[in-house]
């Protein structure tokens, strides 16, 4: 049972349970999204004191709160209980891709446990660059979810089960911007930067 657990399953799985969520949650008149819990948090830590934007009923959002909640856990159950102990499998067309940006294909499975690139995010190759790229990149993933009214999880599974256009013009967006750093920027970062 433990293999079946931790090996590759099919898209379709997982396709299958996002949308039974995605129903059970419109019958239930109730939109997901992660982003907006960092609003709910704030607003039951007393933001709503200050800020108009915290003043809502938080209280209606506590399912999901539960839903990140057991997010976490089950995440923590998975990579600490349930990790493959091969390395992720990418292919070489993408190792090679890395390898031109002198970043190294997982070799094990302790590297490949983390499916972001070591040099960039191990903290024993600590730099500044390294450090502001962090920063900088936290910075514009909270201000650019704000700005989008949602993240992307919110948008591309949520938005566009309701049909709403504005996910659409998002997701799209999402895209768009995921290539550009993808294929632009960030080869340009690694090489001049890092």
């Amino acid at each position: 049972m433990i293999d079946i657990i931790q090996g590759p399953w099919h898209w379709s799985v997982s396709g299958l349970l996002i949308s039974g969520v995605m129903f059970a949650l419109l019958y239930a008149g109730k939109q997901f999204g992660v982003s907006s819990n960092l609003r709910t948090m704030c607003s039951i830590a007393g933001a709503g004191k200050n800020v108009d934007f915290f003043k809502f009923d938080w209280k209606a959002q506590r399912w999901n709160l539960l839903f990140i909640g057991g997010a976490v856990i089950g995440g923590f159950i998975a990579t600490t209980f349930l990790a493959n102990p091969d390395p992720v499998a990418i292919s070489s067309a993408t190792e090679a891709y890395l390898a031109s940006l002198s970043i190294d294909a997982p070799s094990s499975g302790k590297q490949g446990g983390g499916f972001v690139p070591h040099e960039l995010f191990s903290l024993a190759e600590w730099s500044w660059a390294s450090l502001f790229f962090l920063l900088f990149g936290g910075f514009l993933v909270g201000f650019g979810t704000r700005w989008a009214g949602g993240c992307t999880s919110g948008h591309a599974i949520s938005g566009l089960s309701n049909l709403q256009v504005p996910s659409l013009i998002a997701v799209i967006g999402f895209f768009i911007g995921g290539l550009i750093m993808t294929w632009f920027i960030m080869p340009h970062l690694l090489t001049t930067y890092v």
